[in-house]
């Protein structure tokens, strides 16, 4: 490869990193600080092989280059680097003509390898992106890796009219993703139209999303639309589309398949315009083995998965999660303003949250209201509710005390605090069993011989050994 690849980078120890990177792999590069500057050498150099740019530069965005590029655009691919990790970020760049998006802070080896196929496929590129719109708020919130591949993915397919099936457990976010799907597609100024395949009785679910006629089954007294009318020319999002029942997945089957499909009691033929998105926390492949769920129609759906983690998989975005939702919910409920106190926060981002983030959003609603005082402290997390984790008390009391240490600049803290803990542990569990080791090995899930050690390397020299069995 005989071009340069152009990084465009204000910071300069990126800058610096990037091209020894790149040099490494034996990726020609050149480097410019500012916008000025690579305008400037377009205008007197040879095209490079592909641009790297930042997404906001001091005097412009990366992607004006776009038009800067003029007629080479097309075969001079474009790749963003960005620390601004949201959906409206990440869709306008691929919307402007990027054809990759990372989020800092990336792999260099990843950016290696983006560049590699960024500059193989040039001669194949498509045809330009459309205008960037005016970037829209998403409910969907956080900077942890999982999310970042989660928003790039979005940003990567929301343009297209591909199917989509989300998945993730119960309270993940699936609807938000479906809506982020929609709100920066084509579509966007049309409906968006969801509809809970569980929470439709089976007998009323071809009417829902079909629509009938008057006089198709007995109530109907007049024509009613289904959802795919509603939906025309927008996305329909099937939430829980494991539970459909299995006479109505052929019907789904053939409109996905066709394109058209009858009113129930209807004769006449209408086409379908919608974008199907689906959601599920189910396995669709083991309901699958099971004969519970149509192969084919798995395989019709299953074109581009979205899978979300967790929130025990993303704690590091529990804060920022947490601190959103509590202020929503103050606007939303008209109360005032609160906000957590630190140590609240590194609470919140230990506990489990079985019901994932809708749980936590429950929980800061509750706080909004029933929290006494502007800051919410530690306790308050018991205030008008079972609180997610077990014991909090002793976590928020563990979590004062490592705030304490640390404002003193205790020493080797982690390594004293094990060992506090390893103490209070075995100890207590002996006192409960009469000092029986055996039994207290059992109760702790610990084998004799591991507690004995610990209780070695964990009791002060003076303390008197627990007793064994005879």
């Amino acid at each position: 490869m005989s071009a340069p690849v152009w990084i465009i980078e204000d910071d300069r120890a990126l800058r610096t990193v990037l091209l020894r990177t790149l040099e490494q792999a034996r990726l020609p590069a050149r480097a410019f600080a500012s916008l000025g500057a690579a305008r400037a050498a377009l205008a007197s150099e040879a095209t490079p092989a592909a641009i790297l740019t930042d997404l906001h530069l001091p005097d412009g965005e990366g992607l004006d280059l776009v038009a800067a590029l003029g007629d080479q655009a097309r075969q001079v691919p474009i790749l963003v680097m960005s620390a601004y990790t949201d959906i409206a970020s990440a869709a306008a760049a691929y919307r402007a003509g990027a054809v990759d998006y990372l989020a800092k802070p990336f792999d260099l080896e990843q950016v290696v390898a983006s560049l590699r196929r960024a500059i193989a496929g040039a001669e194949g590129a498509t045809e330009p992106a459309p205008e960037p719109a005016q970037p829209r708020a998403n409910a969907l919130l956080g900077q942890s890796r999982a999310m970042r591949e989660v928003f790039r993915l979005i940003g990567r397919v929301a343009a297209s009219d591909l199917t989509v099936l989300v998945t993730g457990a119960t309270g993940t976010g699936k609807e938000l993703v479906a809506r982020a799907l929609h709100d920066e597609s084509a579509r966007r100024l049309r409906p968006f139209v969801a509809l809970n395949t569980a929470a439709i009785p089976a007998e009323l679910l071809e009417s829902e999303l079909f629509g009938h006629e008057a006089g198709a089954f007995t109530g109907a007294q007049r024509r009613n639309p289904g959802r795919f009318e509603q939906a025309a020319g927008g996305t329909l999002f099937l939430d829980e589309i494991g539970d459909m029942p299995l006479a109505l997945q052929t019907r789904l089957l053939r409109v996905l398949a066709g394109g058209e499909y009858y009113r129930v009691g209807g004769r006449e033929l209408l086409k379908s315009d919608v974008r199907i998105i689906a959601a599920t926390h189910q396995d669709l492949a083991a309901k699958v083995a099971e004969g519970r769920f149509r192969a084919d129609l798995l395989h019709r759906l299953d074109v581009v998965r979205i899978e979300l983690p967790p929130l025990s998989a993303r704690r590091e975005d529990i804060p920022i999660l947490a601190r959103d939702f509590l202020a929503k919910a103050a606007a939303e409920l008209k109360v005032p303003a609160k906000r957590f106190s630190g140590t609240t926060l590194k609470l919140l981002e230990h506990m489990d949250f079985p019901g994932n983030v809708r749980q936590l959003e429950n929980l800061c609603r509750r706080l909004a209201v029933i929290a006494p005082g502007r800051e919410i402290q530690p306790p308050d997390l018991n205030a008008g509710g079972s609180v997610p984790a077990a014991g909090i008390e002793w976590i928020a009391a563990l979590a004062a005390w490592t705030e304490l240490q640390l404002s003193e600049g205790v020493p080797e803290l982690h390594a004293k605090a094990r060992a506090l803990f390893d103490r209070t542990l075995l100890e207590t569990a002996l006192a409960r069993h009469q000092g029986h080791r055996q039994n207290a090995a059992a109760a702790l899930g610990l084998g004799r011989n591991t507690l004995a050690r610990k209780l070695g390397s964990a009791r002060p020299r003076h303390s008197p050994a627990g007793h064994d069995e005879p």
